[in-house]
């Protein structure tokens, strides 16, 4: 077990955990789960930036990483579509969670064509995954009805601008295997 992988799996642990606070009676719960939440998105860069330095990238980390991202984030979204009552807010999550599901299977179809390298993290993948923390965050730290979450909604927003540009993006990558597929049927 290595250390990136070990942070992973706190990751995925801090998920209870979140929501758990998110739910508590307590007046400043908000604040306590956007920190959770802000953790758990730190030690995704630094799962990362350690696997990297160290040498210690492992087949289960290649796995597990995305997946602790994907579980955290969606989880975030379903709680602040609640609390936040929003079409708006419901829209930006639905296209958020259908891009991760879309991405992961295209992944997992490039791997069985032995293409996984095609649909790797991208420089505008990762502004994504920024993006989508620090929305979620804003809004996760602001109360509802506050000033501060039309920051918050514009924030989620330039995340989905991001998000659906890395789904072209891959989906662009992959599109000569759409076509070959296409061609032998």
């Amino acid at each position: 077990m290595t250390i990136p992988n070990i942070l992973t799996l706190f990751r995925i642990a801090l998920i209870p955990a979140f929501v758990l606070v998110f739910y508590l009676p307590w007046k400043w719960h908000y604040l306590a789960s956007a920190a959770i939440f802000a953790l758990a998105s730190a030690t995704d860069w630094l799962d990362g930036y350690i696997a990297r330095q160290m040498g210690q990238t492992s087949r289960l980390g290649a796995f597990l990483d995305p997946v602790a991202d994907k579980l955290m984030v969606a989880v975030a979204l379903v709680l602040l579509v609640e609390v936040y009552n929003s079409p708006w807010l419901a829209v930006a999550a639905s296209v958020i969670v259908a891009r991760e599901i879309t991405v992961s299977a295209l992944r997992e179809w490039m791997a069985e064509l032995g293409k996984r390298g095609v649909v790797k993290v991208s420089m505008v993948g990762k502004i994504k995954t920024a993006c989508q923390m620090f929305a979620i965050v804003v809004l996760l730290a602001t109360p509802v009805g506050h000033k501060w979450d039309v920051f918050g909604f514009v924030a989620i927003y330039v995340a989905v601008v991001f998000t659906l540009w890395s789904m072209i993006v891959y989906l662009k990558a992959a599109w000569p295997e759409f076509e070959l597929g296409a061609k032998r049927h």
